[in-house]
């Protein structure tokens, strides 16, 4: 007895089949060859930032230096990413170029253009993931994607987790920007702390003031204020800027 031979619309819509069963058995996330390690919250405001992310809150973390910021950041992200739901693609990292909100006084291409602005993000991932090469494996598998505030105009950003980071040297217009840019399904971390500005003219200073204000009345934002009590780079940190506050004395 004879079977009746697959038209070429039954041939087409198998092999698109079979493609999409053979892409998810090799997703970016599977491909992976080492295992984010477990961060626990080591103060306080950390832990608030922990609990609110899980609460499926837009975060917006300002305070003083070494207090772990971007580094619990990447951390809640990349978790997400590589080992929560499946609705989340990628992590943009994205930052305000210094000091001259223009590429175009570094040398080179635009890749290697921003690299040196991605050096942190290197050290974190490497502490992270217990590898040097762990932020370019990211990166080539499209798990990460570094973005300068000079590009990110006219671009939707959708089912990712947006990390705007040293958000102190970027302009209120820059700001703007770049939250106007997420679409759908997304999480937006935003990190900073407006004592640390490169600007020198007031106008540029008071931008994220002005943004913070903003956020503070939206109530999908948790608003986390990290001080010295959340200090962890290092002893030495914790007491410079401890002295430094008591004798009044700014940057």
């Amino acid at each position: 007895m004879s079977t009746e031979r697959p038209t070429r619309k039954e041939k087409r819509v198998e092999r698109q089949k079979q493609a999409k069963q053979s892409k998810g058995q090799n997703s970016p996330k599977e491909k992976m060859s080492f295992n984010l390690q477990r961060v626990d919250p080591k103060t306080k405001n950390q832990k608030l930032a922990f609990d609110a992310y899980a609460n499926n809150k837009h975060l917006m973390l300002h305070g003083i230096a070494g207090t772990g910021k971007s580094f619990i950041s990447m951390y809640l992200a990349l978790n997400e990413i590589m080992n929560g739901s499946e609705d989340f693609k990628k992590l943009y990292i994205v930052r305000s170029v210094v000091p001259t909100r223009d590429m175009g006084f570094l040398p080179g291409s635009n890749k290697e253009k921003t690299k040196v602005y991605e050096a942190p993000y290197y050290a974190i991932s490497s502490e992270l993931f217990g590898r040097g090469d762990a932020y370019e494996t990211l990166k080539n598998r499209g798990l990460i994607e570094f973005i300068s505030t000079s590009f990110i105009r006219g671009i939707t950003l959708n089912d990712c987790i947006i990390l705007v980071d040293e958000m102190q040297n970027g302009t209120l217009h820059e700001l703007d920007s770049v939250i106007t840019r997420v679409g759908r399904n997304c999480k937006i971390i935003f990190c900073g702390d407006f004592t640390q500005t490169d600007f020198t003219y007031e106008k540029d200073k008071n931008g994220l003031p002005s943004f913070m204000k903003i956020i503070k009345n939206i109530r999908s934002f948790e608003f986390v204020e990290f001080d010295k009590n959340d200090i962890l780079r290092s002893d030495l940190v914790k007491d410079y800027i401890i002295e430094k506050d008591r004798l009044h004395i700014t940057t």
